[in-house]
């Protein structure tokens, strides 16, 4: 069984690159102001999501395991 993860965007950060959206499609969507935000974090699997993480220019994302509290990523 996959582990629960929790995914955060800090808007403070994002610059609306839109990597995420284009890696982890379904995890996470674009407000109104561009920037990313968490849709579903059950959408994609959790090697996509820290896919995107890794690939967001800005390192905007934070991921975390949902149980533990352990930050999968940075």
């Amino acid at each position: 069984m996959a582990r629960k993860i929790q995914v955060s965007v800090d808007h403070d950060v994002c610059v609306g690159n839109a990597m995420c959206v284009t890696i982890a499609t379904k995890a996470f969507k674009l407000n109104a102001d561009r920037q990313a935000t968490p849709a579903d974090p059950d959408g994609d699997t959790e090697a996509l999501i820290l896919e995107a993480a890794e690939n967001c220019p800005v390192a905007a994302i934070t991921v975390t395991d949902g149980d533990t509290g352990e930050q999968l990523f940075p």
